[in-house]
């Protein structure tokens, strides 16, 4: 299959949050995930939800629900592999993610990270500051599955941090306008709900 699986990535524990799932909470009148599924959706093959803990608070949603297949929520790149290891089973040959509070990321993601993806097939997501500054959005990505042992081995070893694995194999990067807001802005406190709110009313 040539076009890729989609993997919403909603496994972190929200701890500026409060706790709980961020994307279930609300902006305007639909939950941060309902955001998120509208734009991926139409990018993607298939989709499915990267999540721990009991999977029938998604169950609304009627699309798989993987959790990391490693202990101790190792963070974003865990649930990388748990979606390669579904996208391989499905026979998808890569996965682009998004994350789960990020309500306004482009429409447009899957292509260009097709576009600007490096030899080995990776890519992640940029936006370029009002200074100049490059921002790197790593849970933004295209992920080949061909790559999914040698992550899992990396996880295993210790690895935790995202750039030091796809630096390491030549990821790509899409480069997207941050005007009039940055396209990867996400929810991390209740005040960036009402920041959510406010941007909205500029799409």
């Amino acid at each position: 299959m040539t076009d890729p699986a989609g993997v919403i990535l909603a496994g972190g524990r929200a701890t500026r949050m409060g706790g709980g799932d961020k994307g279930l909470r609300r902006v305007g009148d639909r939950r941060l995930i309902d955001h998120v599924i509208d734009r991926l959706a139409p990018q993607c093959a298939a989709l499915a939800i990267n999540a721990n803990g009991d999977p029938a608070r998604f169950a609304e949603f009627g699309l798989p629900v993987l959790a990391d297949s490693l202990p101790d929520h190792p963070g974003p790149l865990a649930g990388v592999l748990a979606g390669l290891d579904w996208a391989a089973a499905e026979g998808y040959a890569a996965i682009v993610t998004a994350a789960a509070d990020t309500p306004f990321f482009p429409r447009d993601l899957a292509r260009r990270l097709a576009a600007d993806a490096g030899p080995s097939g990776l890519a992640l997501a940029a936006s370029r500051d009002a200074d100049g500054k490059l921002w790197r959005h790593p849970t933004f990505g295209l992920w080949p599955v061909a790559l999914r042992e040698d992550l899992r081995s990396a996880l295993r070893g210790g690895l935790r941090k995202i750039v030091l694995w796809t630096d390491a194999h030549g990821a790509g990067l899409a480069e997207f306008p941050a005007t009039p807001f940055d396209p990867f802005f996400n929810v991390n406190t209740p005040e960036d709900i009402a920041r959510a709110e406010d941007l909205r009313a500029l799409l």
